[in-house]
């Protein structure tokens, strides 16, 4: 058993083109992933500038003293999330038409709000004023039927701060970005299908001379699968190592907090990715360069259809057709790694391990069957 492995190993390492695809290609494709939106997540996380509101402010009456508060409460919240552009009404308005302000803020004894369209701005200008207005009329009632609580109820309006955070179920902050990486790997799994396809080719005596020296050993041919099986599997499975450690270490992509479950999901999906190769090896009868070129189907479409290219697509497909989810081992592998890092929902997580489990043990078995009833005229 180990001199097979030893020199199944060896065998293996040396195709440098299934290598490359199994290895470089993903890392290529993680490296192009963060230079295109690998930062573009800063945004949900607060770190992004805020662009204030222009509004320009019409003094019609600052005799009352509400107009005077509300002048006050505009100059608190000017260049913070409003910028302020006094002027003349008709000036106001010029500018309100051209763009330039987004709304006309009227001082005056009941305070008035102008704005020309529907949009996230006009929105904000219209929040503020009905925040105002709400917490005017609050104190004059709080000072009209409660006098001795005005002081406690103008020190929490003083104290405000947002009482809403931002986190994902698990507690852990989403970079939207991140379900593009969570695809990536899923593809970097599949992609041991290219070292399955050779290695059945490597298998096959009517395929090639190295298929037919192994054809005439007395070793069973199961043990053979089994031990081409584990080759492939401690290979690839060091492949994502090298990709994971890569997006997290170098690119400083988090994938979550739990190294064991990485681990698990990455062992799943390396074996999943050789036992589908190696079916598919095993029941065709084409030439090498035939099966790798089919071989790029099988790993880019599933991926597609996991958000590779597409985030949302995953997403589509549960809403219409979600069996294809649960059959599709890039949208399995996926949904493993959100499981970990971002839901934290271990009774899914578990069940997407064994529905990989199931998948890798079915496509052994194909491949057993592929091969173990073949017998050859002259070899």
């Amino acid at each position: 058993m180990l001199h097979l492995f030893k020199y199944r190993f060896l065998q293996v390492i040396r195709k440098k083109s299934d290598m490359f695809w199994a290895l470089a290609f993903p890392l290529i494709l993680a490296t192009l992933f963060y230079f295109s939106f690998g930062n573009a997540g800063l945004a949900a996380s607060g770190d992004s500038d805020w662009e204030a509101v222009n509004v320009a402010v019409v003094t019609k009456d600052t005799s009352s003293e509400n107009a005077q508060a509300f002048w006050t409460f505009l100059k608190q919240l000017d260049k913070d999330t409003i910028n302020i552009k006094q002027s003349s009404a008709s000036k106001a308005v010029k500018a309100l038409e051209n763009d330039t302000v987004q709304g006309i803020y009227y001082i005056q004894k009941n305070p008035s709000l102008t704005v020309k369209k529907n949009g996230v701005n006009e929105s904000i200008l219209t929040s503020l004023l009905n925040s105002y207005n709400q917490n005017s009329a609050m104190i004059q009632d709080i000072a009209a039927t409660h006098p001795e609580k005005l002081p406690a109820a103008l020190k929490s309006l003083s104290d405000y701060k947002p009482l809403i955070k931002e986190e994902s179920l698990g507690g852990t902050t989403l970079d939207p970005n991140v379900q593009y990486f969570f695809a990536l790997i899923a593809f970097a799994c599949l992609s041991g299908v290219y070292l399955g396809v050779r290695s059945s080719f490597d298998a096959q005596a009517n395929l090639s001379p190295l298929g037919a020296r192994r054809s005439i050993t007395p070793t069973h041919k199961f043990t053979l699968i089994l031990i081409d099986m584990l080759v492939l599997c401690c290979i690839h499975f060091f492949n994502i190592l090298v990709l994971n450690f890569y997006i997290i270490k170098i690119l400083g992509i988090s994938l979550g907090n739990h190294i064991t479950l990485l681990l698990l999901v990455d062992f799943m999906g390396s074996m999943i990715g050789v036992c589908l190769g190696l079916a598919f090896g095993c029941l065709s009868k084409l030439s090498v360069g035939i099966k790798m070129g089919i071989s790029v189907g099988i790993t880019l479409f599933p991926a597609f259809l996991a958000g590779l290219m597409f985030g949302n697509m995953k997403n589509i497909i549960e809403l219409h057709c979600p069996i294809i989810n649960r059959i599709n081992p890039a949208a399995v592998l996926s949904d493993a790694f959100y499981c970990m890092g971002v839901y934290h929902d271990a009774a899914r997580f578990y069940r997407c391990i064994i529905t990989l489990a199931i998948m890798s043990i079915f496509m052994l078995c194909i491949a057993f069957f592929g091969v173990r009833r073949e017998r050859y005229d002259s070899i």
